[in-house]
């Protein structure tokens, strides 16, 4: 326990899987946790997904809190939908106006969509795929890419107006500069919030913030397959399927004290 004591922190797409771990793995640490989650439709089909899906994700966030506060920590969740360019700015609004002003940020929302430059179908684990159009671009650059740099702006700015001289950005990845075959508009999303994280390193070190990324390993949250599985034994690449508390932990780790001298690095786990 403690690391981060008297801490604040705002962790995005918080309400399962790796966010909801980090979320949780924060408040261990001392800190105070606003999450941020996306309201799905209620109704069959409104949004391409059944109304037990909006069901189980509502759940989710309430359990979120609950563990939250079951540590002994402040928690907030927000509705919050990043393609929208206000919703960082308010994501800030409601965390200082509920818990103070955020120390960490934990960008972790994605608005993953897989598409792709060769023919849309399906790829070898069922998961259908579109071709690359604009509305698949808009998708991921806006919650990714667009939303990760508004919040690390809104951060810097809160912090230099206050005379804050302590923060922590913690960015996930999973693309890069060499692409993301079948996941085009992901990797390159990601590869964008990459370039935005290595920035806030550089240009946000004055006020004592560190920017970090993390490159999780294959990870279950809920989508690892029998098949999923067999790959990872027998990649030369992969190591490990880990569970969403493990890279948490990673995560938790970057927000503390002990990590002070780790900045503008991209820190893949495998």
């Amino acid at each position: 326990m403690g690391g981060l004591d008297g801490r604040v922190a705002l962790v995005t797409g918080a309400n399962h899987g790796i966010g909801a771990a980090t979320a949780v793995e924060l408040a261990r640490l001392g800190a105070d946790v606003a999450v941020s989650y996306l309201r799905f439709a209620e109704r069959d089909g409104e949004d391409g997904r059944p109304a037990e899906y909006a069901q189980q994700r509502r759940q989710d966030h309430e359990e979120v809190v609950a563990e939250i506060q079951a540590l002994g920590r402040r928690a907030l969740a927000v509705e919050a939908d990043l393609r929208d360019p206000a919703t960082p700015a308010a994501l800030f609004d409601a965390a200082e106006g509920e818990l103070g002003l955020v120390d960490v940020l934990v960008h972790n929302a994605s608005g993953w969509h897989k598409d792709t430059f060769g023919p849309p179908d399906e790829d070898p684990y069922g998961r259908p795929n579109d071709e690359v159009t604009a509305a698949t671009f808009d998708a991921q650059f806006l919650v990714d890419a667009r939303a990760g740099a508004l919040l690390m702006a809104e951060l810097g700015r809160r912090h230099r107006a206050a005379g804050l001289g302590w923060g922590r950005i913690v960015t996930l990845t999973s693309g890069g500069p060499g692409g993301f075959p079948g996941e085009a508009s992901y990797g390159a999303a990601k590869a964008a919030l990459d370039n935005y994280a290595m920035t806030a390193s550089i240009e946000l070190a004055d006020l004592g913030i560190t920017a970090n990324v993390v490159h999780p390993p294959v990870t279950d949250t809920g989508w690892v397959t029998d098949a999923v599985r067999a790959f990872v034994a027998g990649s030369t690449d992969h190591v490990h399927v880990s569970e969403p508390g493990e890279v948490a932990e990673v995560i938790g780790w970057l927000c503390t004290d002990a990590a002070r001298l780790l900045t503008g690095n991209l820190i893949r786990l495998r």
